[in-house]
């Protein structure tokens, strides 16, 4: 049984199915915060977040990602990598958009998963990929195809389906009808997180590591808010990315001090 409530909580993250046991929690009225949920008599307070933390983080990581292309502006395959904290620090700013809208289905709330779903799935693996010796680009294939796969499946859900954002106290959950979700969660994690690991660099498999640390406490902590906490999370993890980017920069050759004959 409890093995069956863990695949309906994972398979809550896209929107299918409630948690055994639980009821389901209607939304607050604009403005007030949401009543926290309870589990075994104890209240469980969730990830204090807001419109303004979101604008001020998304700037903060979008900054690290301008210093991150910058330094990797000699070294073009490495670009797509860089500016990962670049399009993570935009994506946080696109929250505060939702926070702002009240969550529902508009524009932001689209944009944000756009940008959640298909197109991570996509760039992190193409991106390690650019980026890896030569050693390692064969068994990173697996995982772009992988990730090809699961964007693909992600993009058409978008087109067909309606993603609805919903403030829950100071986190926003969303949700999507998905087909198959479970299989495509887990092309999505191997996607992601598995290219990291895979890549055969220190600074990336840690930042692979931290980002898996992070999907794991988003979902024990955060299950219905799980997707938008673990982007954050990752957002702030990508700040190794410009230690990568910084550790890989070639170095200029110092002046011998001879003089010159």
């Amino acid at each position: 049984m409890a093995r069956l409530e863990h695949v309906f909580e994972l398979l809550r993250t896209f929107g299918l199915g409630v948690r055994i046991g639980e009821p389901v929690r209607a939304p607050a009225p604009p403005g007030l915060p949401a009543a926290p949920l309870r589990r075994g008599g104890r209240s469980v307070s969730a990830m204090c977040w807001s419109a303004t933390a979101d604008l001020i983080a998304g700037g903060g990581i979008a900054a690290v990602g301008v210093a991150s292309v910058a330094s990797a502006a000699r070294r073009p395959l490495d670009l797509p990598l860089a500016a990962l904290p670049l399009l993570l620090g935009a994506h946080q700013i696109v929250e505060a958009v939702v926070w702002h809208a009240q969550g529902g289905t508009g524009p932001a709330t689209l944009a944000w998963a756009v940008i959640a779903l298909p197109l991570l799935a996509l760039w992190v693996p193409a991106a390690v990929l650019c980026a890896a010796p030569p050693g390692a680009r064969r068994r990173l294939l697996i995982p772009l195809a992988v990730g090809i796969a699961t964007c693909a499946a992600l993009a058409q859900a978008l087109a067909t389906r309606t993603v609805t954002a919903e403030i829950r106290g100071h986190t926003v959950g969303y949700s999507l009808g998905l087909p198959w979700a479970a299989l495509i969660v887990l092309g999505y994690l191997l996607a992601t997180i598995g290219s990291l690991l895979l890549s055969g660099d220190r600074s990336l498999v840690l930042f692979g590591v931290l980002v898996g640390v992070g999907a794991a406490v988003s979902f024990a902590l955060w299950r219905q808010e799980y997707i938008s906490t673990w982007c954050a999370f990752a957002a702030l993890c990508s700040v190794v990315l410009l230690v990568w980017v910084r550790r890989r920069r070639p170095r200029t050759p110092r002046p011998s001090g001879r003089p010159t004959p």
